[in-house]
């Protein structure tokens, strides 16, 4: 169940009161930064904590190196694999990201990123999902439980250019091993399904290898021209000979220099046997997996034509499967706009801190703030119809957007609340405008919450707001 909803208090306490930091009154401290930072998101720890007293405590946390990144999100790890353990579909999607400092000259300790010449850290992110349905043009919907797993880390020096043997380079410690590192916690109990998700970036042996270990189904985007088993060619050659299975029409996000736009796609699939890495313990076994190409035709011109060829281990006996697995794929946007929101919402980049590991603690407390955030608009998508809890919710609050908008006919659900809230925000909720975005409806939660605070201030006996 997702804790969205829940009051600030209430959720920075459901996702770091268990956080073991050394120390009770640290746990506390922490508890009380998620709470401030949940009502006022933000990189800069002054708009957060109006008042000298917390403002200065919270800069004395975050210059304690002893309390890590991984020890802040630890208690979140577990939560979300908790999560994660009931019956049902989930989807861990991983991906990387850059976060630039290169601004703030003077903070010390930041890596390289880029190309080498910016500054800043490198952020690493197992986003898990739950499936909650399918809606009537056949797309998937989910509701973000939480990170299963997170690493933050400097890259020291400029990118390597000297030539590296190939053991030389299986040998030493290398970046790539972050993806998948999740599933080493282990796998889905029985009566879970739970569904790995990456880009090109991701497709290697090692995630494949541990997928099947633990038992984990996947869908990896193929970079490399594979080496089949038995001398049988490579992946892309094969792929060329296969019929087209099916067409398909495919929704792209906009992109810089691209527009959004509908892609038709023709679809291909077969069932291969790859060939087995070498590695300094020795060949690896050999392993199979179903391919699905899907290539865009009549693509407009001065756009890049979308290409996906994607390897799973689901089943693609039938056309329904086979769509299936593209729009799980598709799915892999979800990640790149939690860092979106963690970056534009939460305002992780705008930090002045002058440390490294000082912001590396805030990251670690942002990016879950940045999934509380993120969840508030697919609420309204993936369960639009459900009514809400005043208990949960807020009693005042609700009464607060009763005042402003009226009580909706079919009285207040997800869908009602969030476009609501965004109101508050600045969303006008005209007929073509459509559902509105997480950064107008995270401005609207913000306006409301200091309504209730107002009203806390002026009736302090009286019953609280949500």
């Amino acid at each position: 169940m997702t804790n969205t909803l829940l009051t600030s208090a209430q959720w920075a306490v459901s996702e770091f009161a268990l956080a073991e930091l050394g120390d009770q009154r640290r746990t506390q401290r922490l508890v009380k930064i998620a709470t401030n930072l949940a009502r006022n998101p933000g990189g800069t720890l002054p708009q957060a904590f109006p008042e000298w007293t917390d403002l200065k405590a919270a800069y004395r946390f975050f210059d304690q190196p002893k309390v890590t990144f991984e020890q802040i999100q630890s208690s979140h790890w577990q939560r979300t694999r908790e999560a994660c353990h009931q019956p049902g579909e989930y989807l861990l999607i991983e991906d990387t990201s850059e976060l630039d400092y290169t601004e703030h000259p003077a903070t010390e300790e930041m890596g390289s990123i880029g190309d080498g010449k910016g500054r800043g850290l490198l952020l690493h992110s197992t986003l898990a999902l739950r499936l909650e349905g399918w809606d009537g043009e056949d797309r998937p919907q989910g509701i973000a439980l939480g990170l299963l797993h997170q690493q933050c880390w400097s890259r020291w020096g400029r990118p390597q250019r000297k030539p590296e043997t190939r053991r030389q380079l299986m040998n030493r410690s290398r970046e790539s091993q972050r993806w998948a590192v999740a599933l080493e916690e282990g796998g889905p109990p029985t009566g879970c399904t739970w569904i790995y998700i990456t880009d090109r970036e991701g497709d290697f042996y090692e995630p494949i290898e541990r997928c099947q270990r633990q038992e984990v189904d996947f869908i990896i985007r193929g970079f490399h021209d594979r080496l089949l088993s038995e001398g049988a060619g490579h992946l892309n050659g094969a792929v060329a000979k296969a019929p087209v299975c099916g067409c398909l029409s495919i929704e792209l996000r906009a992109r810089a220099g691209q527009a959004a736009r509908v892609a038709q796609v023709e679809v291909r699939t077969l069932r291969l046997s790859f060939n087995g890495p070498r590695r300094p313990s020795g060949k690896q076994p050999d392993f199979q997996a179903n391919v699905v190409e899907v290539r865009e035709v009549g693509a407009p011109e001065r756009s890049q034509p979308l290409h996906w060829l994607l390897l799973t281990s689901l089943p693609c006996q039938t056309w329904a499967q086979v769509r299936r697995v593209i729009r799980l794929y598709a799915m892999r946007w979800c990640v790149e706009e939690y860092h979106k929101a963690l970056k534009s919402g939460a305002g992780v980049e705008d930090s002045q801190m002058e440390r490294a590991y000082r912001i590396e603690t805030l990251v670690a407390v942002l990016a879950v703030v940045a999934v509380r955030l993120l969840n508030t608009k697919w609420l309204a998508r993936a369960r639009p119809d459900e009514p809400v809890d005043p208990k949960v919710f807020g009693s005042e609050m609700l009464a607060i957007l009763t005042a402003r908008f009226g009580k909706p006919p079919g009285g207040w659900t997800h869908r009602t609340v969030m476009v609501s809230v965004a109101r508050v925000g600045g969303f006008l909720a005209r007929r073509g405008d459509g559902m509105p975005g997480w950064q107008t409806i995270w401005r609207g939660w913000n306006r409301l919450m200091w309504m209730c605070h107002g009203l806390e201030t002026l009736k302090p006996k009286g019953k609280r707001c949500g």
